[in-house]
């Protein structure tokens, strides 16, 4: 008969096996994807309060997954958007296996660990929360825990971070202070960015017009959330944008 505590340590060499093991890359999602499409579950936001509040993790991400989905963000804040790091793990359990972004204001590598251990294939870094130095450690951190990176930048005084070599590039078409959304920003600052780099234009699209748009001027990936968390039925809605596409 097999030892208890053998038995024991061998589950749990199991499992760290499970979270060490290579995570599905955003980034050659969105590169391999015909949409680029990055749906969010969101339940809540500080400038409009709760978008749906009975939103579930077990379902809806699933859901953007069985309806053409490329990736999911799935937001992890508890107090401004509703969000709970357990979410990410939900959805995995549900049966998700494209990648999951952890978006939340990281600050602090324990958010890297956390990101790791629910279930993430990548963290979302802001650089308008970060020096430049602490950003380059955080990203360091994740990559030597197997996430990878998209480093959202917002303004052309931001633009610099990119030096920092991230997976994936993000322009953020909303102002962090006013929260006022204007998509223009992705347009005015794609150039700026360097050639080879990955780009994500996050926030204010509502429309497959503006993602033919985007894709013209370099993007690969469009993370959209309220478009669809705001309806009745958040993966129908994606499917139908995308046969918009």
């Amino acid at each position: 008969m097999q030892d208890i505590l053998e038995q024991i340590i061998a589950t749990k060499r199991e499992e760290q096996a499970a979270l060490r093991a290579k995570k599905p890359s955003l980034r050659e999602a969105l590169l391999g994807s015909e949409t680029g499409i990055i749906a969010e579950f969101k339940r809540r936001s500080p400038s409009k309060g709760w978008l749906k509040e009975e939103g579930r993790a077990d379902t809806i991400p699933l859901s953007y997954q069985q309806n053409g989905a490329a990736a999911l963000s799935i937001l992890t804040d508890k107090q401004y958007f509703g969000g709970h790091p357990r979410f990410i793990t939900e959805a995995r359990q549900s049966g998700v296996t494209i990648p999951i972004l952890y978006k939340n204001f990281v600050i602090d590598e324990m958010q890297l660990y956390e990101a790791a251990l629910c279930g993430a294939s990548a963290v979302l870094l802001i650089a308008a929360c970060l020096s430049k130095q602490t950003c380059r450690q955080l990203l360091d951190k994740a990559h030597a825990l197997g996430l990878e990176v998209l480093l959202e930048m917002h303004s052309e005084e931001e633009l610099d971070y990119a030096d920092l070599q991230p997976d994936l590039c993000g322009i953020n078409n909303r102002n962090l202070g006013s929260f006022v959304t204007d998509v223009d920003n992705s347009f005015r600052l794609a150039e700026r960015l360097p050639k080879e780099a990955v780009k994500v234009s996050e926030s204010g699209i509502g429309s497959a017009q503006t993602i033919r748009q985007l894709r013209q001027a370099g993007f690969r990936g469009f993370l959209i959330g309220e478009t669809f968390m705001k309806t009745a039925d958040p993966g129908l809605t994606l499917k139908h944008f995308i046969e918009q596409l």
